[in-house]
């Protein structure tokens, strides 16, 4: 089917049966904006035909977002509904699934005060920590997708009328995601064991650094010795695979916290709760970041950094082709769940345990001792271009060539 309601009935599969891929009898609940209600209804049908024993649901609203940072108390910044975070602990204990359908804004909170929209992250951050964590150890099946918005759409295509715009970005989605593709399934499957054949490499080479030069970037990462590399391929603690990410064209893993030394200079904006970060460059001394700067929200990055102490070092270094086909689209997505597809990327604050041999299982002192990074931000900003090389360095000190004018050369 090459109609437009053929192709949103593969995606809407892709999401239920690759993305957290239900299996019978399990529950799943929906995170969505109100906007991508229709998506959401097609969503629930499939997942039911799917096996799916009860759908949940999850609804936010920009307008209504926006109308509680101008209008509601102070206090309300300082304490999380107990209710939401008991809900998703209690759907995560029995194995449900966790789809998050993402629509970004990046104008929506550009005008409200930096400080509360810390303020409400770090309270929201801190009351979903235990929820958070059966994300970051795969304990349970989750994946992100987008859908377009009015606003969106004319983010990415300010040259188009709405209705086109609109047309447009689904028909990119549908791309970037391999739903226009007869048999995305196997499309999907064809590309995974690209990354996995990556992957393989970089865990049989088990270099020790990664030295990363570009313009405005000198940086060295260096990893524990147990750390591993990761592909689009997750599997949560009953065995079942999952797609975290759709779409997805890294393979990553996580730093040392103590290894990482230099300068990074990032290569697109960065958008983090409703604000542009643009041109930020961060420099780091034994892991920590120790100076930062940005061209415009600065006061955002500072509170971002200023999170927690985790988040003042890095949890994770992925390697995206410069070629990869959301960069050869050309466009700005401004949505780290595109953008960092397009580009290399590294994250601020925390690591996931399962990028390191046997972390999933590991306590918190555990993790920590393995200088694996702890924090309850977890942010994406790209680095990658085609002026970025890349070395690998080998036990013995030996550098050999990992990437090239951004693209592989292993």
């Amino acid at each position: 089917m090459s109609t437009f309601s053929g192709k949103l009935e593969k995606y809407a599969e892709l999401a239920v049966k690759n993305g957290v891929n239900i299996q019978k009898g399990q529950e799943l609940m929906v995170s969505a904006p109100i906007s991508a209600a229709p998506f959401v209804r097609l969503v629930a049908k499939k997942a039911y035909q799917a096996g799916a024993k009860h759908v949940h649901f999850r609804w936010t609203d920009d307008a209504l977002t926006r109308t509680r940072y101008l209008y509601a108390p102070e206090e309300a910044f300082e304490e999380f509904p107990e209710w939401q975070s008991y809900t998703l602990e209690s759907l995560a204990k029995k194995n449900a699934a966790f789809l998050t359908i993402y629509i970004p804004n990046p104008e929506l909170l550009k005008d409200i005060d930096p400080e509360k929209i810390s303020k409400d992250n770090k309270v929201r951050g801190q009351a979903l920590k235990a929820y958070s964590e059966y994300m970051m150890k795969d304990k349970v099946s989750w994946s992100l997708v987008s859908v377009p918005s009015d606003e969106w759409a004319a983010k990415i295509f300010p040259d188009l009328e709405k209705v086109q715009a609109i047309e447009q970005l689904w028909e990119t989605i549908f791309k970037m995601t391999r739903a226009d593709q007869d048999d995305p399934v196997a499309a999907w499957d064809a590309h995974k064991k690209n990354l996995g054949e990556k992957a393989a490499y970089l865990n049989n080479k088990k270099y020790k650094k990664l030295h990363y030069k570009a313009p405005g970037t000198d940086l060295s990462i260096e990893f524990h010795e147990k750390h591993k590399w990761v592909d689009a391929s997750s599997v949560n603690e009953k065995g079942d695979a999952f797609i975290a990410n759709i779409p997805t064209e890294e393979v990553y893993t996580l730093p040392l916290r103590s290894g990482v030394n230099g300068t990074v200079t990032s290569t697109m904006p960065l958008n983090y709760s409703g604000t542009l970060i643009e041109e930020l460059q961060l420099t780091f001394k034994e892991g920590r970041i120790v100076d930062y700067k940005a061209k415009s929200g600065q006061e955002t990055l500072k509170h971002l950094i200023e999170t927690d102490e985790g988040s003042h070092y890095l949890g994770e270094v992925a390697l995206v082709p410069h070629d990869s086909p959301i960069s050869q689209s050309g466009l700005l997505f401004y949505n780290t769940l595109f953008d960092e597809n397009a580009s290399c990327h590294i994250a601020i604050g925390e690591a996931y345990p399962t990028t390191l041999e046997g972390g999933a299982q590991m306590t918190r002192e555990e993790l920590d001792a393995h200088g694996v990074n702890d924090s309850i931000n977890h942010v994406d900003f790209m680095i990658g271009s085609a002026d970025l090389n890349i070395d690998g360095e080998l036990s013995d000190g030996t550098r050999e060539p990992v990437m090239r004018n951004g693209l592989w050369v292993i």
